[in-house]
């Protein structure tokens, strides 16, 4: 009896200790609410984007595995598992618009992501305010140019008749050359692009994180003798490593987001074996063919968010192995 009614008691202060816990974080949480509205509501804004587009639309996802057909709906459309996966890894499309999309994102992890670290570096050792605002606002403005209206210069900048750049090269080799209808040089132009037009805007995180290095550090190194890009190798790179290696990680988590807009409006049956990315075949089977197919197209996009999660954690876990900081 003595041992029923000691089980019977010890059941009464779990529950009492579980119920008094849920009471404290309640009375906690209303605390931080009351203290911190104001944050809270700021987040709300945010908070209902990413419901509203990124959320909600996953619902649709499911279409990949579905043969899906507009007259029975989602739901009612019938299960097919993984046939349009399997579809897309058989087709003989796979492979050329895979490693088309694989050397773009290589290209523009290997050269863009270095140009505005460079940068951001020169910038912050340059003494003349003046002549660095004057570089900043240069470096900036390409930017906020529009992707129709980039792609647009930078047609005309490479027309065969007419191009700034094809008659400086006719006057240097007596003839032109067709670079839009040129499969090999397509990587190169659209890399190069991306890095004139994003290479300022990039500079902006990593200026901020110098702005944050200790001007000690390099008062101490001027006494013993360090001199400028002595000071910006051992002081100002190793204080913006952790930001180096956290965009790196977010970079690689989107290798095969390939910007789509751009090598659309860029593409043209010349260069089209170097230029079919994995978006592009994608809006060409799902939306603008005759035959449009839903679940094919569904079923890429969803591989390609697979592969770049994949590759996003494995990153994350190699950086955390060295020692480094991972956004997880």
């Amino acid at each position: 009896m003595e041992n029923i009614a000691s089980i019977k008691l010890k059941k009464k202060r779990k529950t009492f200790d579980f119920f008094s816990s849920i009471k404290r974080r309640l009375i906690s949480v209303k605390q931080g609410l009351k203290e911190g509205w104001q944050l809270y509501l700021m987040l709300i804004f945010p908070l209902v984007y990413f419901i509203v587009f990124k959320y909600i639309p996953m619902y649709g996802v499911q279409i990949a595995f579905k043969d899906y057909s507009s007259a029975k709906g989602i739901l009612g459309s019938p299960w097919v598992g993984l046939k349009y996966f399997i579809k897309f890894i058989n087709s003989y499309n796979f492979m050329p618009v895979f490693l088309n999309t694989l050397k773009i994102s290589m290209g523009q992890l290997l050269f863009s992501f270095p140009f505005p670290i460079i940068l951001a570096l020169a910038l912050n050792s340059c003494r003349n305010a003046r002549f660095k605002k004057t570089v900043q606002f240069a470096v900036y403005a390409p930017y906020f140019i529009s992707v129709v209206v980039m792609s647009g210069i930078i047609i005309q900048f490479l027309d065969p008749r007419l191009g700034i750049i094809n008659r400086v090269f006719s006057m240097i080799t007596g003839e032109t050359m067709n670079f839009m209808g040129s499969p090999d040089k397509f990587v190169g132009i659209f890399v190069g692009s991306n890095i004139w037009q994003n290479t300022g805007w990039g500079t902006i995180i990593y200026l901020a994180a110098l702005a944050d290095v200790d001007s000690n550090l390099h008062e101490a190194a001027q006494i013993d003798g360090a001199n400028r890009f002595q000071r910006i190798l051992n002081i100002d790179l190793p204080c913006i490593y952790p930001t180096i290696i956290t965009l790196l990680i977010v970079n690689t988590g989107r290798v095969l987001n390939v910007g789509f807009q751009k090598v659309l409006l860029l593409q043209n049956p010349l260069n089209l074996t170097a230029s079919e990315i994995i978006q592009t075949y994608t809006y060409k089977v799902g939306l603008a063919s005759q035959m449009a197919n839903f679940s094919y197209s569904a079923a890429i996009g969803l591989f390609t968010g697979i592969v770049n999660l994949i590759l996003l954690l494995s990153v994350n876990k190699i950086s955390r192995h060295f020692g480094h900081k991972g956004i997880f």
